[in-house]
């Protein structure tokens, strides 16, 4: 089994940074693609950003590209997300998500492992 924690949420200005943390434990983390969704009250989940097993490969979502960036540590067994130039409409519930690797990487919440979610508010 693996588990994932994930960390970092909180409440910040528009404008502002932010920067998510998910610690993996249970299994060989580098055998893991792994994902940031996101989901705000009353919407359906969203898929933010995904980064390969070995971290050579990242996808971002367009409405986060140029403002967020997926990274892993595999010695650290942790994926980060780092957030910039916040804005109103980020604010979600973000989710981290770990998928068994298989040669490729998904934009959709079809992965095997999910975290509780961390809370980021964004007000304006």
């Amino acid at each position: 089994q693996v588990q994932l924690v994930e960390s970092g949420g909180g409440l910040v200005q528009a404008g502002g940074s932010l920067r998510l943390s998910c610690a993996v434990s249970g299994r060989t983390f580098s055998n893991y693609a792994m994902a940031w969704f996101r989901q705000a009250p009353g919407k359906e989940r969203e898929f933010v950003a995904c980064i390969t097993w070995s971290g050579g490969a990242t996808y971002h979502a367009d409405s986060v590209k140029g403002r967020f960036t997926i990274s892993r540590d595999n010695a650290e067994n942790t994926v980060y997300l780092q957030m910039k130039s916040l804005k109103p409409e980020d604010t979600a519930v973000y989710y981290c998500a770990a998928k068994v690797w298989t040669g490729y990487i998904s934009m959709k919440p079809n992965y095997d492992y999910w975290g509780q979610g961390t809370q980021v508010t964004v007000s304006s």
